[in-house]
């Protein structure tokens, strides 16, 4: 994307001047209701591919700054490409005020916080997504100082905090962790926390019912990383409210794959892999 077109973009504000669409439902107020959400995730840090995944669908998307390739003028491209109807949450690089302000700033209407293990972490990262008094959070960023009165009154209601427990000890922690102040879900990372597990699926499988389970007791909904469809569907009949029906790298992946397959199935050329 030229510097042009991500600046046209980063000028895209939403319908709403408070930047939070009042004619559909909030996420926080969807995840409240007890519905299940399936959402893509992007990683490729490539603005143009999220407006057109959602074109096609979508409850609900998540940017990754902490693995992906998103840099700061991608992120604010990407949050101005989607429609008001489409929420966004932000997976920040980590836990500190910095990172939140800067998805927030973006205009992310939450975000994911990786990598939380206590009570005492899962609240202090809420704090930073909220302006005093009920958190501490600073003003500023392109968009919200676009009427940032509008926003600052809608901020708090509309802002959603999840958290990711992706370690044993945050497993261990759960029950505290989620019933953490202001913290709207819990998210888990499945793919470190079975690295912290030892890749045992066995363990894997009882972690994710702990967490689930200290999830239903603080009255919190509780998320999975799913890596397809098939898994998303599963998990969310498992009980668990937010699962990942697609994310772009395994989407291209899997479509340049197996196009390539059916192109090399019907190439009966003298090179082709019938002639093999």
């Amino acid at each position: 994307m030229s510097l042009d077109a991500a600046s046209q973009y980063l000028l895209k504000l939403r319908s709403d001047a408070s930047m939070f669409n009042t004619k559909a439902p909030l996420l926080k107020r969807r995840l409240s209701e007890g519905g299940k959400m399936g959402i893509f995730w992007f990683a490729l840090g490539s603005p143009a591919l999220v407006e057109l995944a959602v074109s096609r669908g979508g409850d609900a998307v998540v940017l990754d700054m902490q693995h992906g390739l998103f840099a700061r003028r991608d992120l604010e491209a990407a949050v101005g490409c989607l429609p008001p109807s489409i929420p966004c949450l932000v997976r920040i690089e980590d836990d500190s005020a910095a990172a939140v302000s800067r998805a927030l700033d973006a205009g992310a209407e939450g975000v994911l916080v990786p990598m939380v293990e206590t009570g005492a972490q899962a609240a202090a990262a809420a704090a930073a997504c909220h302006f005093p008094p009920k958190g501490s959070r600073s003003g500023g960023g392109v968009r919200p100082l676009a009427d940032f009165g509008a926003y600052r009154s809608a901020a708090d209601e509309a802002i959603t905090v999840g958290v990711m427990i992706e370690t044993t000890r945050g497993v261990a922690n759960a029950r505290e962790i989620a019933a953490a102040p202001n913290v709207d879900f819990v998210f888990i990372g499945s793919g470190d926390l079975a690295l912290s597990l030892g890749s045992d699926g066995a363990a894997l499988e009882k972690a994710l019912r702990a967490v689930r389970d200290a999830c239903v007791a603080a009255g919190k909904p509780c998320g999975v990383f799913t890596m397809n469809a098939g898994e998303a569907s599963k998990r969310a009949g498992e009980g668990f409210s937010i699962t990942v029906v697609a994310n772009d790298l395994s989407a291209v992946m899997t479509s340049f794959e197996a196009s390539y397959r059916t192109f090399k199935v019907g190439d009966t050329s003298e090179h082709g892999a019938s002639k093999a």
